[in-house]
Order: C-alpha cells, then sequence, then structure tokens
C-alpha cells in the first residue's frame, strides 16, 4: 500500500487507509479548555509561529522551532516537510497550526495548551522526550490524540503514539537476521547511555529469544568503548556475532578491534540504523558487517523534493513529519468523523510513508518494517528488504 513515495502528482495517497476497517468511534474532543489542563487563562497566550493550510480539520504541530544548537535546525527541516506534504498532497482539508515549545516541557505544556485553544483535533510532536510527556498529559485531559517523535519508549503511553524510529526495533531486526543465518553466538559492548540502555535490554530478550546465547556483554561510559571491546577480548573467540550499536562510539569501538582478536571472517559486526552515516560505513573493521534501518528508497525520494523546494538537505527525521501530516491529510479524507479515533490510528494492518510500513500500537509504541544493509565499500547494501507487511 505504498503512497508517500511516489512523485508528487500521487491519487494512491489514499491507499493509505485502504485496509482501515468500518468507521470507529470518534473521541470525545472537549468542548472548551478547562483548568484540568493546567489553567489555560493564566500567563501569557502562545501564539501560533506559523499556520499551514487553510482546511476545516486543525491539527496542532509543536516543535523545538528556537531550541538550541542543531535541534533548532532539525525542526525547522520537520517544519518544511510538513510543508511539504500538504503542498503534495493535493487540496488537503487540513490546518496546520504550528507551535514552538523551545525544547522544554514547559514550553511544550504551555504550546498543548494553546493548540487547544485553537480546537485542533490531533497534535503532531513535540521532538524531545520531556516535551512530549508534558504536551502528552495536556492533550490527554482535552481527549487529544499525539503522534509524537521522541525515540524514547518511556513517554509513549494509551493516545500518545510514537512516529518515531524506535532503537529496540533495530535490535530486533539484526538479531532475527543474524540468528536466521545461523549466528548462534553473540558479544556486544554497549554504552552506558539511556540509548545504550535500551538497546542492551532488548540485546538482552531477544537473542535468547532467537535460540542464541550471549557469551560477552560490556558496557562503556562516553563514546569511548576500545576498554569495553578489550575486555571482550577472551570472549571474541567463542562468537560468531558481535553487537556494536553505538554510533558515536563506533571510531573507538571499531578502532579497537584488530587489538582485541577480532576475527572478521568469523565474527560478524551487528548495528543498528546509527550505522547509517558515511564516515562509519567507512570504518574498515565494520566493512561486511549488517544493520538494520528503514528503507531508504523512500527517503531518498523524499529528499529529492524536498531539496528541490527549499535548496537544502533534510535532516534524516523530517521525513517522520512528512508522513504524519500526509497521514492525517489521507485519513480526514477516508475516515470521517472516526479519523482519529484510536481504532484508527492502531489498526493493525498499519500504513505506507516514505520510510516504510509502520503502524501504532496501543501502548502508544510502532512496529516497523525495517531493512537489513550489508556494508560494503563504504556503503549500505540492503541484502533484506523490509517486509511489504506487519505480521500480527
Amino acid at each position: 500500500m505504498p503512497f508517500l513515495t511516489d512523485p508528487p502528482s500521487r491519487r494512491d495517497m489514499l491507499r493509505l487507509a485502504l485496509k482501515l476497517g468500518v468507521a470507529a468511534p470518534v473521541l470525545g474532543l472537549a468542548a472548551g479548555c478547562t483548568n484540568d489542563m493546567g489553567g489555560l487563562t493564566t500567563g501569557e497566550p502562545v501564539q501560533p509561529a506559523a499556520t499551514l493550510g487553510s482546511g476545516a480539520v486543525k491539527v496542532g504541530l509543536i516543535l523545538p522551532l528556537s531550541a538550541q544548537g542543531g535541534v533548532a535546525n532539525t525542526a525547522a527541516s520537520m517544519r518544511n516537510a510538513a510543508d511539504l506534504a500538504l503542498a503534495e498532497f493535493g487540496k488537503a482539508n487540513i490546518q496546520i497550526v504550528v507551535f514552538d515549545d523551545g525544547g522544554t516541557a514547559e514550553g511544550a505544556r504551555a504550546a498543548a495548551r494553546a493548540a487547544v485553544a485553537q480546537n485542533v483535533e490531533l497534535i503532531l510532536g513535540p521532538l524531545l522526550a520531556p516535551a512530549v510527556a508534558a504536551a502528552g498529559q495536556v492533550a490527554k485531559a482535552a481527549g487529544r490524540p499525539v503522534i509524537a517523535f521522541s525515540t524514547d519508549a518511556s513517554v509513549a503511553s494509551p493516545g500518545v503514539y510514537l512516529m518515531s524510529f524506535l532503537p529496540a526495533s533495530d535490535v530486533q531486526r539484526v538479531v532475527s537476521y543474524a540468528a536466521s543465518q545461523g549466528r548462534t553466538a553473540f558479544a556486544a559492548a554497549i554504552s552506558e547511555t539511556p540509548y545504550g540502555n535500551v538497546t542492551a535490554g532488548a540485546f538482552q530478550q531477544v537473542v535468547p529469544a532467537r535460540q542464541g546465547r550471549i557469551v560477552g556483554l560490556e558496557r562503556f561510559s562516553g563514546d569511548n568503548g576500545a576498554d569495553a571491546v578489550r575486555r571482550l577480548a577472551g570472549v571474541l573467540a567463542a562468537a560468531d556475532a558481535l553487537f556494536l550499536p553505538d554510533g558515536a562510539a563506533l571510531p573507538s569501538t571499531a578502532g579497537a578491534l584488530p587489538g582485541a582478536g577480532f576475527d572478521k571472517a568469523k565474527v560478524k559486526p551487528l548495528g543498528t540504523s546509527q550505522w547509517n552515516e558515511g564516515s562509519l560505513l567507512r570504518l574498515p573493521a565494520l566493512q561486511g558487517g549488517w544493520f538494520a534501518a528503514p528503507p531508504s528508497t523512500g527517503f531518498y525520494a523524499f529528499s529529492d523534493r524536498y531539496r528541490a523546494k527549499y535548496g537544502g538537505e533534510p535532516s534524516r527525521i523530517a521525513s517522520l513529519t512528512y508522513d504524519a501530516v500526509s497521514l492525517v491529510a489521507a485519513l480526514e479524507r477516508t475516515q470521517g468523523a472516526a479519523r482519529f479515533s484510536e481504532a484508527t490510528l492502531t489498526n493493525p494492518s498499519g500504513f505506507s510513508g516514505a520510510d516504510g510500513v509502520f503502524r501504532f500500537r496501543s501502548d502508544g509504541l510502532n512496529d516497523r518494517a525495517l531493512a537489513v544493509y550489508e556494508v560494503r565499500a563504504g556503503d549500505g547494501v540492503a541484502i533484506s528488504p523490509a517486509p511489504k507487511s506487519l505480521g500480527s
């Protein structure tokens, strides 16, 4: 059911909802703004940063447009992607009211209150985990669903759905593929970071679930994984797969492998979508390694259209906003009053976008169809394509 990866003149966008069932009960929407949301009448009202489109159905978009550092650049790219999705959908009956949360929980809370006051039916964003938690509280009190972009699974909950690329999905996909190729003995060097904690937990669950065994697992602080690799030297002879999920630490961990007795002919390096960056794919120790990531074809097509319209490169996660806006526009056109109901958003058949097939779960997390890539001559080559549909 792909519809987002084709050229802009695509009637297939409406096929997004093709597999959705009969209309479901619509979520109850608060008729007004109440103090259950923290008091909308106190303080200066938050003004929209922009309004995209002029349709009758209002949707909020909360992004850290004025945050510090590169976060603001990412937010601007995501806002452009939302604009691109509306332009390409064609006469979408959607109006996107954009709010700036400044990258803070307080800003997100105020932005969510303002969005509810604008009578939005659904909120897209925020991006950062504390902001998602804060905005989600306001939205839930008002009966508005949220589709957010954080990768922190702890902020997901019923009614607060994560659109993002979740690290645990990468781990599940690459370890499962390795097991299907006969790999049974897994070692790992993983950072002591929130990302590392998630990937370590998933690794420890999926390896035994795929009839494998963990022969060694070392953790490390910061981006310097060389010591952890050296501590694995005694077990690498018993391993046939080595999991190195942390992209920022790869120069250190990969650089230490030759001195730790690493035999590339016997031990397969495994990674996550954090590997998918040019300088990392050129690291000698990773050649021949496998990593999981969203399918790239749709993103490349989206990037081409983004560059043509805005004259610059999109953030890698800008496609998430593109897919989210295209989703809500298609649901508005096809699902009537049930467009943003829980039953519609969590339909198990899922949806297809620039980043492949995905679906929201009732707990707020998502399932994504990921591909497995092999590192060859500094590039990632798909060796196991992303599925076209998601199993039960």
